[in-house]
């Protein structure tokens, strides 16, 4: 859960990107912090692993104004896609207070993407918490390759996928170009920062 700092005034959030290997996140972030650096406070940390990684930093969320006179501030999170990294991909999750699932669009790895929402659902469960009780949003990664042929399963179709129970806010988009990277940043933040604002009350 969020943590709070009576002496600073200060509330820090965690959000996660999760999904499959090779499926955006990381993108996502890096698009994050090239675009908004003014509302940026570290600098991007890299965890490397063989041909997959973990990083992260602060951020400043926008207008999201102060909860209970406390400041906000969002830590950023990727996990490693890749199955044999769970163990990472579960120490991360931990204490995740919203989570951006990023499936990638790319018919060749649909299978992939029910994978790995099985698995944070697992891995969440592994905490005693509800995939369908934490700040959720799914974004549908990778689109723009469908303007160089590569096959794309429709966002009806992952709709139907990965969303049929879950009901959460949903967004195609291309870390790539940033075609709604921040829209899915604004939506998990104003979910997150919804949730802190309930349990704090």
């Amino acid at each position: 859960m969020a943590f709070i700092n009576p002496r600073t005034k200060e509330i820090q959030a965690k959000i996660v990107y999760y999904g499959p290997g090779r499926g955006g996140k990381t993108t996502n972030l890096e698009w994050i912090y090239s675009h908004f650096r003014s509302r940026i406070q570290s600098d991007i940390v890299s965890l490397k692993t063989s041909g997959d990684r973990t990083i992260f930093f602060d951020f400043l969320p926008m207008e999201v104004g102060k909860i209970f006179g406390h400041k906000v501030r969002v830590q950023l999170y990727t996990v490693p896609g890749q199955i044999k990294y769970n163990a990472t991909r579960k120490l991360v999750l931990r204490g995740a207070d919203g989570i951006v699932f990023v499936a990638d669009s790319m018919t060749a790895v649909r299978k992939k993407n029910l994978h790995s929402l099985k698995n944070l659902h697992e891995n969440l469960k592994s905490y005693r918490r509800s995939i369908f009780k934490v700040p959720l949003v799914l974004q549908y990664n990778k689109v723009d390759l469908a303007e160089q042929g590569i096959p794309i399963t429709p966002f009806e179709v992952m709709q139907k996928d990965l969303n049929t129970q879950l009901k959460v806010p949903a967004f195609k988009a291309s870390a790539l170009t940033g075609l709604n990277v921040t829209q899915t940043l604004k939506k998990i933040t104003e979910l997150t920062m919804l949730s802190i604002r309930k349990h704090l009350e």
